[in-house]
């Protein structure tokens, strides 16, 4: 969280990540540092970190099951809403007023701003409607220029999203299937309700016109939810314990997300893109990025599970290093079983530091656990 009591320690953790930008490179100009604004949602563990607490925006007949809510579990009011609103403009003025560049809204991954834009069966001013449904994000960015001039925005999007995958008696992730009585499956965004495990481009345009309206330019283009949907936000031949065996070839997934980036890129030439789901590609990603970048087919390569196990491969890249074989991600997922089971997230395989790690055996035994 980003509050009075930890302003000072963020503030301090910033200003080392640029010294020590410094002491490397020598100048920091080169350097644009921001913090990602999220509400986790249904996701929700504020107390305890292996215990759900969920704030949900609607009920999802699929996901509500899969997570033990029952029917009647409250969902977030219009008042809670516009309390979160303000909390949110607080926290971009706070990151602000100790040095951050730009922030970013969250809206993937099935956390709380995403869950708006599925909102299709909530009634009143957030749901509904796609000006209802973009409303939650519309006034968090209107407090923010009003009380943050000059602070960039950017936003982080799903921009597809697949029903629920379980794995099936061979472990292989498969899709639930759930539709209303017309044989519509009226709780995605980004895929069609007709048939809901194809993209549907009309959505995203839809939404991404409103972005473009708000004269927000920077967004990062992600894809469904890891809790549900690994297979597709983090292709990995190595799923979550609490995951499934992906039921096609990660690189499928990898290209997927490449070829939406490259179609938005192509309909929004003035936005910057930052593609995601490059990590499967290891060896292999210096690449396939020098080419999605020289074709104009994204404008930044946004790397996430490969910084963990190796926060130095982007500089040995574009210095002409050989890269370290040793330390690149290889889609191991221990970074997400490790949170997921209350433990703090590393690279428990690959980075020297979290080997030591006590966690690091508390991490095999739960991978143990639950293979039996």
């Amino acid at each position: 969280m980003i509050n009075a009591q930890n302003l000072a320690a963020l503030q301090n953790l910033r200003q080392t990540l640029v010294q020590e930008h410094k002491s490397r490179y020598g100048c920091v100009n080169d350097l644009v540092v921001g913090l990602q604004l999220t509400h986790s949602g249904r996701f929700s563990r504020p107390n305890e970190k292996t215990r759900l607490e969920p704030k949900i925006v609607y009920h999802h007949p699929l996901v509500d099951k899969l997570f033990n809510l029952p029917e009647d579990y409250p969902v977030l009011t219009d008042n809670e809403i516009d309390e979160l609103i303000g909390k949110f403009v607080l926290a971009a003025r706070q990151a602000q007023e100790i040095g951050f560049d730009f922030i970013d809204i969250k809206h993937c991954h099935g956390y709380l701003g995403h869950e708006f834009l599925s909102a299709h069966t909530r009634s009143g001013p957030y749901g509904g409607s796609l000006e209802n449904r973009t409303r939650f994000l519309c006034e968090i960015v209107n407090g923010i220029r009003r009380d943050c001039p000059g602070l960039i925005i950017g936003v982080r999007l799903s921009a597809f999203d697949y029903p629920p995958f379980r794995k099936d008696d061979q472990g292989i992730g498969k899709p639930l299937e759930w539709h209303d009585e017309t044989g519509r499956y009226p709780f995605t965004f980004g895929s069609d309700p007709k048939d809901p495990l194809s993209i549907e481009f009309s959505q995203i345009y839809a939404f991404l016109d409103v972005l473009r309206s708000l004269e927000i330019s920077l967004i990062n283009i992600t894809a469904a939810c890891p809790y549900y949907n690994p297979h597709l936000t983090r292709p990995a031949y190595f799923p979550p314990t609490d995951g499934y065996s992906p039921p096609e070839d990660p690189l499928v997934g990898v290209a997927r997300q490449l070829n939406v980036v490259a179609q938005l890129k192509t309909r929004y030439p003035e936005i910057a893109f930052v593609g995601s789901a490059y990590s499967y590609l290891q060896e292999w990603l210096p690449f396939v990025a020098h080419n999605v970048v020289r074709k104009g087919k994204v404008d930044f390569v946004g790397l996430g599970r490969m910084i963990l196990s190796y926060p130095e491969f982007p500089d040995d890249v574009l210095s002409g290093r050989t890269l370290d074989r040793k330390r690149l991600c290889r889609t191991f997922s221990d970074c997400t079983t490790a949170p997921r089971s209350g433990l703090i997230s590393g690279c428990y395989p690959l980075d020297e530091y979290y080997k030591e790690l006590p966690e690091a055996e508390e991490v095999k035994q739960i991978k143990a656990e639950q293979r039996i």
